[in-house]
């Protein structure tokens, strides 16, 4: 209930970060017109203090400016607080310096993490009373979350879940806000939380409010799904959406969040362990934002209909009939006659004939037909009238000249000129404090003769790259669990340095316990000789990271060189382009090259991990969005550090556009 009145609400998920200051009015507007109500976001803390005390509210964190944007439009917000996310985003959105204080245990019942989850969501709520952005404050938030899916690893702490559940609950209503809390997958939220549902099939499987006070809620209705590297997009039909949404609908449900309504861009160093930067591109705002049909105008079509039937739905009396085996009708009456009826067909396999009211009805197979005056169909989930639309994308500039390109390649470290030491293997995730993806361990020792050996590294990071004497000897890469490098060296007589670059393609983000886990390498052995607990030297990051050599300040901190063509391991390439005319999205085709980072002015676009394939043999993803925002119109410098041996050459800058639509 909004100011007295009872409301049936369609939300979106669109994440501020994911997107740019520039894209988030169209973003919205789109979702407006798809039939959106409210549009729901995370808070992500480790993006506002990534170092401690230190707040950055600035450009695509500007959530004040994005949430008053929402407002603009006349739509509402969920603000997801968390603090803990999950959202694919590296360590769930908490700051990896949380890891450092003294006798932290996240996300339970312990002192420094109460303190510092507090104060941080604090923070937050008193930034948004201070705007006057609560519902209460006539603002536009109506909704606020406070942890995430808590209940899937609560067991795993014992008393001290529960009890930190109650404090939480009580942290958030203790803060006024003047506008409900809730608890996403938290079936036993204390009152007056709300318990929500999320997953694909609210309406199956959700057990329902835990008080018969509280609204049900669906908070995620995932359009699609996180993909890794190394894995196909999950696409999900726009026909099995819709039956979703109507199903939970039928049964009383009045909120619904499509997780993601669009998806957008994990930029930077942002994404999770091994996701990649397109994030939930199968949505019904593509990663550019652009509409993807038939699923926008199918759910659009779908919510005019519900909104059709929401007198008797939010006011009336509620009953239930079966039309068949496997065919139920519900069934809302209000108190002046009006009806709504939802007719379902839970055949997966058969269209059913029904009568209804003396009115004989044709349900296609898994399908719902929505009857606003119990009489006439105004839709039916299944029946997709939409016309489909293609994404297409047209070279615009090909970076095949190799007078227009530099490189520098990145020096390979030995123990000697390294700062960090240490009489072991050192953690990479607690030593790079998520700073880099790169951490180098070096270690020299005394050989007595020119000799071939058998270097074996095993690591539970993501990759690893090894280099013995200054040469390349060879990289493997893994995912969860350890895996291992075993490959022939050379030894030569005399002083011996063995380099080995650990990469991490993001750090994990869910899981009990989660400020236990470790990554890195986890042994060294050459021949029979063992040496993890050698002295080893540690340099984190890349030189090029550490001199910030893809900006306009760091670019001359290197010298660079003509392109030489030799597409060496570990080597960063520079060249400069201009912006092509039009307002279309552009990205990178990167298929032609290995794995990396790239930068456009100083803006990382993100990782790119082309050479890793799906089971159909092909790349996870091959173009990368480059918002116009980053743009000059001339001069535009890009940079890439290649881990393997990519060829930039290969690269094109191509526009994205799709089909016009009739229809929409």
């Amino acid at each position: 209930m909004i100011d007295g009145q009872h409301l049936l609400l369609f939300s979106g998920s669109i994440h501020y970060p994911r997107s740019t200051p520039q894209m988030w009015p169209s973003l919205i507007s789109k979702a407006k017109q798809g039939g959106i109500d409210v549009i729901q976001t995370y808070v992500f803390w480790n993006l506002h203090e990534p170092q401690q005390g230190q707040y950055d509210f600035s450009g695509s964190r500007d959530i004040v400016r994005f949430i008053r944007e929402v407002q603009a439009h006349g739509l509402y917000v969920c603000l997801r607080i968390g603090p803990f996310i999950e959202s694919e985003w590296t360590y769930g959105g908490l700051p990896f310096w949380l890891h450092d204080v003294p006798g932290i245990v996240f996300r339970s019942d312990n002192g420094p993490f109460k303190f510092h989850m507090q104060k941080w969501v604090r923070k937050v709520v008193n930034m948004m009373k201070s705007e006057k952005l609560y519902a209460s404050q006539e603002g536009p938030i109506i909704l606020s979350q406070i942890e995430n899916e808590y209940q899937r690893i609560e067991s795993a702490f014992n008393g001290k879940g529960s009890r930190y559940v109650q404090w939480a609950a009580g942290l958030a209503v203790g803060l006024q806000t003047g506008v409900p809390w809730i608890m996403c997958s938290q079936q036993d939220a204390p009152d007056p939380v709300i318990n929500t549902c999320n997953g694909f099939e609210c309406g199956v499987k959700f057990e329902g409010p835990n008080s018969p006070n509280k609204p049900s809620l669906w908070t995620e209705n995932w359009t699609s799904f996180v993909q890794r590297y190394g894995e196909e997009p999950f696409i999900r039909s726009a026909a099995d959406i819709a039956f979703h949404v109507a199903l939970f609908v039928a049964k009383n449900g009045t909120y619904v969040n499509y997780y993601m309504y669009h998806g957008g861009t994990n930029f930077g160093r942002t994404a999770a362990a091994n996701v990649i930067t397109s994030y939930y591109d199968q949505a019904p705002l593509d990663e550019y934002g652009l509409i993807r049909q038939p699923l926008w105008g199918h759910l659009k079509e779908l919510h005019a209909a519900i909104k059709l039937c929401k007198v008797p739905l939010l006011a009336g009396s509620y009953e239930t009939s079966s039309l068949g085996h496997l065919q139920i009708a519900y069934v809302f009456k209000g108190k002046s006659g009006k009806c709504a009826a939802f007719l379902v067909n839970n055949d997966n396999t058969s269209n059913a004939r029904v009568r209804f009211q003396n009115i004989s009805f044709e349900l296609p197979s898994m399908s719902i037909s929505i009857l606003p005056d119990c009489k006439n169909v105004a839709f039916n989930t299944a029946k997709v009238s939409t016309q489909y639309n293609t994404r297409s994308r047209t070279v615009k500039y090909k970076f095949d000249s190799m007078e227009r390109w530099e490189e520098f390649n990145e020096p390979i470290p030995i123990f000697s000129n390294t700062l960090l030491k240490a009489n072991a293997l050192l953690d990479h995730m607690s030593t790079t404090k998520d700073t880099s993806d790169y951490l180098w361990y070096t270690v020299s020792f005394q050989h007595e003769s020119d000799a071939e050996a058998e270097l074996s590294v095993v690591s539970n990071a993501h990759v690893v790259h090894a280099f013995v004497n200054g040469a390349y000897k060879g990289y493997a890469h893994g995912g969860k669990h350890n895996f291992a490098l075993e490959n022939p060296i050379e030894l030569k007589n005399g002083t011996n340095h063995i380099t080995l670059l650990s990469v991490m393609v993001g750090f994990p983000n869910s899981g009990a316990y989660l400020e236990r886990k470790t990554a890195g390498i986890r042994s060294v052995r050459i021949q029979n000789r063992y040496l993890n607990n050698y002295q080893w030297g540690y340099q984190i990051g890349l030189l090029g990271e550490n001199l910030s050599i893809f900006t306009d300040n760091g670019r001359n901190k290197v010298e660079w060189s003509r392109f030489q063509g030799r597409h060496s391991r570990l080597i960063w390439y520079k060249t400069v382009f201009d912006a092509p005319g039009g307002n279309d999205p552009l990205a990178l085709n990167l298929g032609s090259m290995g794995k990396g980072e790239v930068w456009v002015n100083g803006k990382s676009i993100g990782r790119y991990w082309v050479s890793i394939h799906t089971p159909q043999q092909r790349p996870s993803q091959t173009w990368y969005n480059i918002p116009r925002s980053f743009l000059k119109p001339e001069e535009n410098q890009l940079v890439l550090v290649e881990e393997e041996y990519g060829d930039p050459l290969g690269i094109t800058l191509d526009s994205v556009s799709i089909t016009k639509d009739a229809k929409y």
